[in-house]
């Protein structure tokens, strides 16, 4: 069964419903870590309420190598097979990447590669497009590129705002996330250029 080293910034909301699928039996894996990067991140308080391991490492101060550094030797002390990202408000070093290989996954709150980076529902909003979504992908060396597993869609509507045009993304952030991860753990599939192909 796949051991997930799970990183956040924030409450964790992904995380959560993962977690929450992972207990119902839905996802074959176990979470074996917690980690924030901020100690008052509220998604620690709601691992430990799950009864899961939470670990506090704060990256205040620090260089990306160094910190990273520090994360993967967590990961490993955990024997943690596949890294999820769920909030996790830094960027990873080529370090990092390395030591987990096509095992790394985030959620991107755009349909990749359009809106890359911070707010990215808000650049969508402010844009002024009529469909926007979420991305799961593989992190790979370059910022919300790496190849895509799954995306969902969803329209933005005239009386939307991009709070309100958020919280929709995040609705279906929740399910393609656990979506993805149980396929890749349920599924063979593979990895043909950018695409994640189920076989």
């Amino acid at each position: 069964m796949s051991r997930l080293g799970v990183l956040l910034s924030g409450r964790g909301s992904n995380f959560q419903a993962i977690a929450a699928r992972v207990s119902a039996g839905e996802i074959p894996a176990e979470i074996a870590v917690v980690i924030a990067n901020r100690p008052d991140a509220p998604g620690l308080d709601a691992a430990r309420s799950l009864g899961l391991k939470a670990v506090s490492l704060p990256s205040k101060g620090l260089d990306r190598e160094s910190y990273d550094r520090q994360l993967i030797a967590t990961l490993k002390e955990h024997n943690v097979d596949w890294v999820i990202l769920a909030g996790y408000m830094r960027i990873l070093s080529a370090e990092f990447i390395r030591a987990f290989p096509q095992r790394i996954l985030n959620i991107h709150p755009s349909l990749l590669p359009s809106f890359p980076g911070l707010d990215a529902q808000h650049q969508a909003f402010d844009y002024g497009v009529k469909i926007s979504g979420c991305t799961v992908h593989f992190v790979d060396e370059h910022l919300d590129h790496g190849p895509i597993v799954m995306q969902a869609q969803v329209p933005v509507d005239p009386s939307d705002t991009a709070e309100t045009l958020s919280a929709k993304i995040l609705t279906q952030e929740h399910r393609i996330y656990s979506e993805s991860l149980r396929r890749l753990f349920t599924e063979p599939w593979q990895i043909d250029g950018r695409r994640v192909v189920f076989i």
